[in-house]
This record gives structure tokens, C-alpha cells and sequence, in this order.
């Protein structure tokens, strides 16, 4: 059956084999949609009915977000009679792959697309919206609207980068206008223009309308604007949680920029464990990370310091911010896709620890264990409870009480203890320990966070965590396998005792 092509005019049609009569069984066919660089693709249905299956696995229609080698582009697989969404492409080329098997056929589809550079309808977990021309001056007269389609209950984030327009008091002749919904009769949110970048913009549902028009005269150089929706951008508060890459461990899309804030009360810091990195590789020419890559930064903007930026399949440390707000960012090109990544981290509690020759004195602001009772908070044994002073936790206790005692650590004594912190909910046991630790001589204290420091063991706290299973348990096999190393070592040790063992008895049987 002769099905597929290039399509490359402006607009145009396409449709299953035979339609509107039914399709042929045992069929493959691909269309792919490449307009002007630059512009983007807007596809929309106006029929479907394929065989029904829960996954469709029998007849199915697949929509790519560019080249359809590359899972990271699929936007998409569907069968049954429910009409695809509208799609627009974030790029020049769109592909569209029609599948049948040996049995069950029906009526098939028909589409329409044409060439988009102005508004549209965007569906992936990011993208950018630029004024036409962008960053040449936008024409006169012009008029588009981007309805920014997010999955069911979930909000959109819109950032502007850049923003340069004519300006009056009234914003009433070149403008950009957003609405919380996908309709002008939805709330209005605000207008904009001259020279002001407008702040951040977050939706209440999960559809936005952002509408940019220009009058007959003065033009700017316009406007360039991300938005993030989905589960590629999320503020986390909890004390301790854990994220993955999207559609973990599946491959994620490509051409996304995906944010993740973790901001936790002031003194807090933050420790973060990586379970799993796997992106595309490196660049081969400059060895860095040119292509997808996950950066964090100390902060909660991109213009704060960078803690690291990593890409392939990495075994990280973990890493510990400086402050209480920490930024991951994901950011993905046009192709090479992988499974991606998955991330827990923990709040690392203010705690402050000052010592004597005789004894302890620790302090942690109420504030940021605002939720817990004093006796949630004890050093050794919960009969030394923390007391409330002024605007503190605080336990001070000689060394002789409290669990404390005297160790030898690099030919040095020390004295130590363990602190425990109780976020223990109902059932759920939740503990987390400090060990403190103090050098008499010198009255020097130090606390470190020794509890759910293993990333292995922070798993079992996670609500979200993936079974690894099949290639997704790489980092886990190489834990597990060190210990299976340190196993045979023993083994084979003892294997060579018994033989020599052995020899000597032999021989002295010879010799009587």
C-alpha cells in the first residue's frame, strides 16, 4: 500500500490508507511534516477511530516532536475512536507513524496541518513563546494567541527572558496579555508592555492563553518567554523528599528545560543523594556535558553558584548546599534521550553545638522545627529532652550524662554523642541523627548529619520511589556487588588456609 511522504508545502491533509473506507491490515506508513526553520507545525484531527487496545498495541497512530528515531521526541500513542489533542511542534519537523496488524481493521483518520509561526497550541512539559521575528522588530498588525495545554491537575509556570515593546500607560496598542484558562473570557491576569519584564506568571488550572498583538505603527523587538508545565516544574517544602526525571524510568522528551526547587526553612540546609544518572553522553570533541545535562545550583535562580553540572551514566556523591533553597535543572536537546534520573534529598536541621572541658551545650531554632514537640528533640536517650529558651531548643549536659562517651579518633579523644530528631508521624517512623562530637582540650564542637546518609537507605522513606527492575538497576547492582566482592575475597582467603592447612598435615603424616 503506498502510504506516507514528505510533506513541506505550507498546509496540507493527509489520511489512513482507503479513507473514509478501512484501512488495510499488516500496514506501516510514515508521514514526516518539515516546514520553514524557524516556524513551527500545527496538527489537528478531524477524524479518528483505530482498533481499540488498553496500550495500544494492535492499530496505532504515533505523533513525534521531530525526527521519529528518537523516543525522547514521542508526543504521543493513540488508537481507539478519542480524537488526538491538537499538537504544535517546538521545531521545523513534525513525524506521524500509522500502524496496523493482521487483524481488526476500521475507518482510520484524517488530519490537517499547516506552517504555525504565530500561536498555536502547546502541549509538551516546556517550551519557549517568542514574538514573530524574534529578536528582529515584530510586525505591524499582527495577532497571536498560544494556548499552553498542561496535563490534568497540574498548573504552568510562564517566565519571560526578554522584553522590549511600545509602551503607553494603558498598554492599549502593542501588548502581551495573559488569561488563567485556555479562552479571553477566562481571568484576565494582566497586560504588558514597553520596556518592564513582567514577573513570573503561575496558573491556577491547567491551561494558559497568552495573546500578543501589535498595532499599524512603532514596533520593539518583542518578547521571548518559557513557560514549565507538568512535572517539569515543582517547588518542594517538605523536609525530605525525592523526584525523578519525567516519565522515569522511561525515557524522558527531548527539547525540554525542566526546573526543580527544594526551599525549606532559613538555617536549613541541603543534602541531596543521587540513585540514578542516566543521560546522553558527552561531547566527544570537548568532553562537556554540551548536550542533555542535569546542573543544581546553590539558590533558588540559575544566576546562583553551580554545584556541578553532569551528564552520561555518573555514580555521584552527594552534595550539600550552602543555603536553604537549592535548584535543579534538567535541560534536554533535539535527540539521544535516556531514562534519566532520580534524586532524594534530605533537610540538614541548623543545629548549633558548642562544648567545654565538662560539657555540651546545643541549640536549634524553634522555628525550624516549629512542628515538634520538645521531647521530639533529645541528645542519647529521650530522658535528656531539649528545653525551650527564648527562640531555641537547647540542651546543655555534662559529659558524664546523655548517652556520652569518650572515644579515641585519630590518635585524639573525643567525646560523642548521637541527637535525635523525631519527625515520626502515626505509623510512619521517621528519626533523623546528628552525631555531635566535641575535643575537650581544644573546645572545638562539630555536629554532622549521620542518619539517611546512605542513599540505599533513604529509599525506604521515599512515597514515589521506582522498583528498580531490568537496566534501570545499575546503581543499585554496583552497591550490591561491592559487598558480593568483599564476599569472595573472604572465600577464597579461607579456601587458600584450608589448602595449605592440608599440605602440612599431609607432610607431617610422611614424616612419622
Amino acid at each position: 500500500v503506498k502510504c506516507g511522504g514528505v510533506l513541506s508545502a505550507p498546509y496540507g491533509n493527509f489520511s489512513s490508507p482507503n479513507f473514509p473506507g478501512l484501512y488495510p491490515y499488516d500496514t506501516e506508513c510514515m508521514w514526516l511534516i518539515v516546514v520553514t526553520e524557524g516556524s513551527s507545525a500545527l496538527l489537528t484531527f478531524d477524524h479518528f477511530d483505530l482498533e481499540y487496545h488498553n496500550s495500544c498495541d494492535y492499530d496505532y497512530l504515533k505523533i513525534y516532536n521531530g525526527f521519529s528515531e528518537d523516543e525522547g521526541n514521542l508526543l504521543g500513542k493513540f488508537c481507539g475512536k478519542s480524537s488526538p489533542p491538537q499538537f504544535t511542534s517546538s521545531w521545523h519537523v513534525m513525524s506521524i507513524i500509522f500502524h496496523s496488524d493482521k487483524h481488526v481493521a476500521s475507518q482510520g483518520f484524517s488530519a490537517a496541518y499547516r506552517k504555525d509561526v504565530c500561536g498555536g497550541v502547546l502541549t509538551g512539559l516546556s517550551g519557549v513563546i517568542t514574538s514573530p521575528h524574534y529578536p528582529e522588530n515584530y510586525p505591524n498588525n499582527a495577532e497571536c494567541r498560544w494556548i499552553i495545554r498542561a496535563v490534568p491537575n497540574s498548573i504552568i509556570k510562564l517566565v519571560f527572558a526578554d522584553f522590549q515593546m511600545e509602551n503607553n500607560e494603558g498598554c492599549n496598542f502593542d501588548y502581551v496579555a495573559v488569561y488563567d484558562g485556555p479562552t479571553m473570557g477566562d481571568m484576565h491576569l494582566s497586560h504588558y508592555c514597553g520596556n518592564m519584564k513582567p514577573p513570573d506568571i503561575v496558573s491556577s488550572t491547567h491551561e494558559l492563553l497568552v495573546m500578543f498583538k501589535s498595532d499599524f505603527n512603532i514596533g520593539g523587538r518583542g518578547f521571548k518567554a518559557y513557560f514549565f508545565s507538568g512535572k517539569c516544574q515543582e517547588v518542594y517544602t517538605a523536609i525530605k523528599g525525592n523526584f525523578s526525571s519525567p516519565q522515569y524510568p522511561s525515557f524522558y522528551p527531548n527539547n525540554i528545560k525542566c526546573h526543580w526547587t527544594i526551599q525549606l526553612p532559613p538555617g536549613y540546609r541541603i543534602k541531596v543523594f543521587f540513585l540514578d544518572l542516566a543521560l546522553e553522553g558527552r561531547n566527544s570533541l570537548t568532553d562537556g556535558c554540551d548536550y542533555d545535562h542535569l546542573a543544581v545550583f546553590d539558590g533558588d535562580t540559575e544566576k546562583a553558584s553551580l554545584l556541578g553540572k553532569w551528564c552520561g551514566r555518573e555514580m555521584l556523591s552527594p552534595i550539600t548546599s550552602t543555603r536553604n533553597k537549592l535548584l535543579l535543572v534538567l535541560h534536554t536537546d533535539r535527540n539521544t534521550a535516556n531514562r534519566g534520573f532520580l534524586i532524594a534529598y534530605i533537610g540538614v536541621v541548623p543545629v548549633n553545638v558548642s562544648c567545654t572541658r565538662t560539657d555540651f551545650q546545643i541549640q536549634i531554632p524553634v522555628q525550624s522545627l516549629a512542628q515538634l514537640e520538645r521531647n521530639k528533640i533529645y541528645l542519647g536517650t529521650p530522658s535528656c529532652p531539649a528545653q525551650v529558651v527564648g527562640l531555641n531548643f537547647k540542651i546543655h549536659t555534662r559529659f558524664d550524662t546523655c548517652g556520652i562517651e569518650s572515644q579515641k579518633r585519630n590518635h585524639t579523644s573525643v567525646i560523642v554523642s548521637i541527637l535525635y530528631i523525631d519527625f515520626s508521624a502515626g505509623s510512619q517512623e521517621d528519626i533523623h541523627e546528628y552525631e555531635v562530637q566535641c575535643e575537650p582540650k581544644r573546645k572545638e564542637a562539630s555536629v554532622n548529619l549521620i542518619s539517611s546518609s546512605d542513599p540505599y537507605r533513604l529509599t525506604q522513606y521515599a512515597e514515589n520511589l521506582v522498583e528498580p527492575h531490568g537496566q534501570h538497576t545499575e546503581a543499585v547492582e554496583a552497591y550490591e556487588n561491592k559487598s558480593q566482592d568483599s564476599s569472595d575475597i573472604v572465600f577464597i582467603s579461607i579456601c587458600i588456609l584450608a589448602g595449605i592447612l592440608m599440605v602440612i598435615a599431609v607432610v607431617g603424616l610422611v614424616l612419622l
